[in-house]
């Protein structure tokens, strides 16, 4: 077999290889998640969390495979970003922003690590306050957290895309929420992101997506956003985007010096995978990032907004969709919710008495003493209890 099948061959769940490095890199993520939750307190700097979810992706991903021949590339995939209540998410500040969190907020957390290309990302909902979180607040995590349990059992080979798109507004609907449109769930694939294989999260006339079936073997960055409001969001300030990517199939001769000078810095530093305006030098980054967006040789991730008052929360998952059933790789337990809702529809309780495992072949290779054993065996949750909408994400 020459190199090239064999590079060709291993892309994919196939190679136990491949498995190992995605969930090497939800590891990471889960832990970079957790310690950015542990460190959300009144009065500390969102810039500075951002900072820490991002370092400790560097320092643990800069750990592993630095004594192989051919050199793997591995850090963050998706620049951590903290957004509070009525901003969904994109909210990564550069390092001049002296935006704090206040008791109560309602924060989202979002961010990505990769190893040698392949992604895990997970997104968290967490209100800074003691005791359970109640009311359209509870709800609005509920909502959140029952969709995303119901697109993990719809997301299986031989489902459609719209299968899951239908089900998550069902769900939002019954917590008295919306699904927030625009947000689109991608397929991963080796430095891929945004894969051509999507879920829309709510169909309209505007975003079409081609009809797709899930198969075994593919891997899936699920992303549901839920809000209070009317789940069509705005861009309010344009200054506000921090986060770009590459948009690898575009060209064009910049004319200004400080624009060709940051674009060569992201060529040489985040070819690929998306980035934050504050990993650039930043008195040249704002000016050069401008020509390089209005010619589209980045991909601008904005950041985006409710009405104020709404309450919006976000939770996604990276689920590999093995032989033997999805594997939800990336999670966070839920602080305590009572959701003034309760489950009663039965299609929805159907979805979610639906297991996550396929029955198991005997003699299934488990690997000894790997860290992290006790976290993916919680995911393998089974049916979930469907008078609560506020059941935990393990």
């Amino acid at each position: 077999m020459s190199d090239d099948e064999r590079e060709e061959k291993e892309l994919d769940l196939t190679s136990p290889e491949v498995v190992t490095k995605y969930k090497s890199a939800a590891e990471i993520a889960n832990k970079a998640l957790q310690l950015v939750v542990s460190e959300c307190k009144p009065g500390v700097k969102i810039v500075d969390l951002c900072e820490k979810g991002d370092s400790f992706i560097r320092e643990q991903t800069g750990n592993m495979y630095k004594n192989v021949k051919k050199k793997i590339e591995r850090g963050v995939a998706f620049p951590s970003c903290v957004s509070v209540n009525n901003t969904l998410c994109h909210f990564s500040p550069l390092a001049s922003d002296e935006t704090v969190l206040q008791e109560g907020d309602m924060i989202k957390i979002d961010l990505g690590c990769h190893i040698d290309g392949f992604i895990a990302v997970v997104a968290h909902t967490h209100v800074l306050q003691d005791g359970p979180v109640t009311g359209r607040a509870a709800d609005v995590i509920a909502a959140a957290n029952t969709a995303a349990e119901v697109a993990l059992r719809l997301v299986r080979p031989g489902k459609k895309n719209k299968d899951v798109t239908e089900a998550i507004q069902k769900v939002a609907a019954a917590h008295d929420c919306k699904i927030v449109e625009g947000v689109l769930s991608h397929q991963l694939k080796q430095f891929v992101i945004d894969g051509n294989k999507v879920v829309l999260s709510v169909s309209n006339p505007d975003t079409r997506v081609d009809d797709a079936e899930f198969e075994e073997n593919e891997v899936y960055a699920v992303d549901i956003v839920t809000s209070t409001g009317d789940g069509k969001p705005k861009l309010l300030d344009e200054k506000q985007t921090t986060i770009y990517k590459r948009a690898v199939d575009k060209n064009y001769h910049l004319k200004m010096k400080a624009s060709r000078f940051i674009f060569s810095e992201i060529n040489q530093k985040f070819p690929i995978m998306p980035f934050t305006a504050r990993a650039l030098e930043e008195k040249r980054a704002r000016l050069g990032l401008v020509e390089c967006v209005n010619h589209e040789l980045l991909q601008p991730y904005p950041v985006l907004h409710e009405k104020p008052g709404d309450y919006v929360a976000h939770i996604k998952f990276t689920v590999l969709l093995m032989p033997n059933g999805s594997d939800r790789i990336t999670s966070h337990t839920l602080q305590e919710i009572q959701s003034t809702k309760t489950i009663d529809d039965p299609e929805i309780k159907a979805w979610l008495a639906l297991g996550i495992k396929t029955k198991k072949k005997g003699g299934g290779k488990k690997k000894k003493g790997k860290k992290g054993d006790k976290a993916e065996e919680s995911t393998e949750a089974e049916p979930m209890d469907a008078t609560n909408g506020a059941a935990t994400q393990e």
